[in-house]
């Protein structure tokens, strides 16, 4: 069965691997929004859907084809942070699945309200977990559900993936919209801990500025070590000497976990289990959206200084 989609933000970076997603498992885009108009990449996946960059005309097409008897089927949503509530809530509305980028939205209280759509719409939405489909990663959690109950491991995540003085000026830069540098670079990484080591029962922050961040979070299963950042002068000086601007590392008791590959094909089955009757809803989406929000609002905050000066 083919199905028929609309994709909201569609000149994002990410939107690339939802188009080749729905191309490769035989549905059709009929729609895309974006406030951009460089949009190209579309040619080489749907170069007869039509675009739109104003929500209003976009929003009227897609009532429209529901009129016409070609209702589109799902609508996924690759906007910044702070538009996926609103941009989910208008997908229910009109009466179409969702499947959502990370993070779902940046407050536990849009959750609940977005449960409360689902009721009243009969309609699903699903975030886009793709670390949970990593083999290596499943391997590793099957590895401690088989092992003792009350072992608990020591875990060090470092991730730092380098970004220019653009992020600061971009929607990525601004705490209220892209929920800050836990959020936006860290949420998948926190959700793939849950689901192998078990709810948090600690949440500490050290460093919370807006171009890195550390803390410690207990987990069921694990002691976590946690370091994020998006300043290139973190990254270790073999790893500079080589040309790559990013880094990420993740011991358990001291063995690195390698998982560097594989990622390439992670959207596309995403989508295929989506369509499959499976997915990852809103409940899966809950705890990691928890954790970043408390990471943002702890006292760990970093002064205004700390983020890099306007440039006039």
């Amino acid at each position: 069965m083919s199905y028929n989609f609309a994709i909201i933000g569609l000149g994002g970076y990410i939107a690339v691997r939802h188009l080749k997603a729905i191309k490769e498992t035989g549905n059709n885009l009929v729609a895309a929004l974006d406030i951009n108009d460089s949009v190209g990449v579309i040619d080489s996946y749907f170069p007869e859907a039509d675009f739109f960059v104003e929500f209003e005309r976009f929003d009227r097409h897609i009532d429209k084809l529901r009129r016409q008897g070609t209702k589109v089927d799902f609508i996924s949503i690759c906007s910044p942070n702070y538009l996926h509530d609103s941009h989910i809530r208008f997908a229910l509305r009109n009466g179409c699945h969702v499947i959502c980028e990370k993070p779902l939205v940046l407050n536990p209280w849009n959750y609940e309200g977005l449960a409360e759509f689902e009721k009243e719409t009969g309609k699903k939405v699903y975030n886009v977990l793709q670390l949970r489909l990593h083999e290596s990663i499943m391997d590793l959690r099957k590895k401690i559900q088989n092992a003792a109950k009350d072992k608990i491991y020591d875990v060090d995540l470092t991730y730092i993936t380098s970004r220019g003085s653009w992020y600061h000026y971009s929607w990525k830069g601004e705490i209220q919209k892209s929920g800050g540098i836990a959020t936006n670079i860290g949420i998948h990484f926190f959700d793939m801990l849950i689901w192998i080591f078990g709810d948090v029962k600690k949440n500490s922050t050290q460093i919370l500025e807006c171009n890195k961040a550390s803390g410690y979070l207990e987990l069921e299963q694990a002691r976590v070590n946690w370091s994020l950042s998006v300043d290139h002068n973190d990254l270790p000086e073999n790893v500079k000497e080589k040309g790559q601007r990013t880094y990420r590392s993740i011991t358990i008791d001291g063995k690195e976990m390698e998982f560097s590959e594989g990622f390439t094909e992670l959207h596309t089955d995403t989508y295929r289990e989506i369509l499959a009757g499976n997915g990852f809803g809103l409940e899966e989406s809950k705890k990691s959206i928890e954790v970043v929000y408390d990471i943002r609002n702890s006292s760990a905050a970093g002064k205004p200084g700390d983020c890099p000066p306007i440039i006039n």
